[in-house]
């Protein structure tokens, strides 16, 4: 079976102004082990993170991505302003973007082409909500997340893509998915990208857990071997939190 790196990703959503961070990152101090530490902040932040982690090993990356090269698209980012901020990661398809702004499949899945063809790594979320999960419906929309992201990339795109499973009724409500729970998704997510990807892609893709993950229960999704990381929200704000979660993931 291929070694996959851990991941350790925070995601600030739209929290810490540039003074904020720049007070942050001058004392967040850490050692660099074998798992990887990505933290994705504010657009605002990157050229920050540019300055304070250079050098570190400790990695940055943006929230999101306009798929476009430039153009009259009012308020939004594109992905040659990233990869010039030495952003590495974007995250695509958040469930708050997909649920609060409204973003479809489709769209999602021109951001993870747009970030690839830039050279930089997506993270791709998927997940149900708690309507579709006690209905039923829970594989059939991944599949459906997956298949308008995933169609059409060639081998080398999917190894260079990650997936966070996050369950949209754990996404900031303090009620985690059992670690069984995030295994059997995730095993069900690689089984999926096996049936239209070959060459052994399926088991080299990393797949993050997110969704209310703390310092106390990452150990327990960690354990699960089809589980490669998480996608944290509220406990990446706090440094001896965050450091907490990547140390266990280095074990």
């Amino acid at each position: 079976m291929p070694v996959r790196t851990r991941l350790i990703a925070g995601n600030w959503k739209m929290n810490r102004t540039a003074m904020e961070t720049e007070q942050f990152l001058g004392r967040f101090d850490a050692e660099m082990g074998k798992a990887e530490l990505l933290i994705c902040m504010p657009f605002t932040d990157l050229y920050l993170a540019e300055k304070y982690l250079a050098g570190t090993g400790i990695k940055w990356g943006a929230q999101n991505v306009y798929p476009a090269e430039k153009g009259a698209f009012t308020g939004e980012i594109s992905p040659g302003m990233l990869k010039e901020t030495g952003c590495s990661y974007v995250i695509c398809g958040h469930s708050e973007r997909r649920q609060i702004l409204c973003e479809s499949d489709e769209f999602v899945g021109k951001k993870v082409k747009i970030v690839l063809a830039y050279g930089m790594t997506p993270i791709l979320c998927v997940g149900e909500t708690l309507e579709e999960r006690e209905s039923g419906q829970m594989k059939t929309r991944l599949l459906e997340e997956m298949r308008a992201a995933l169609s059409g990339l060639s081998l080398e795109e999917l190894l260079r893509t990650v997936i966070a499973y996050e369950p949209v009724w754990a996404i900031g409500t303090g009620k985690a998915a059992t670690a069984q729970d995030a295994e059997t998704v995730s095993a069900f997510i690689r089984k999926t990208i096996e049936a239209f990807s070959s060459g052994g892609v399926a088991e080299r893709i990393r797949i993050l857990y997110g969704g209310s993950v703390t310092g106390e229960n990452i150990s327990s999704f960690l354990r699960e071997k089809d589980v490669d990381g998480a996608l944290i929200g509220g406990a990446s704000l706090k440094a001896e939190e965050l450091l907490s979660i990547y140390k266990k993931a280095c074990e």
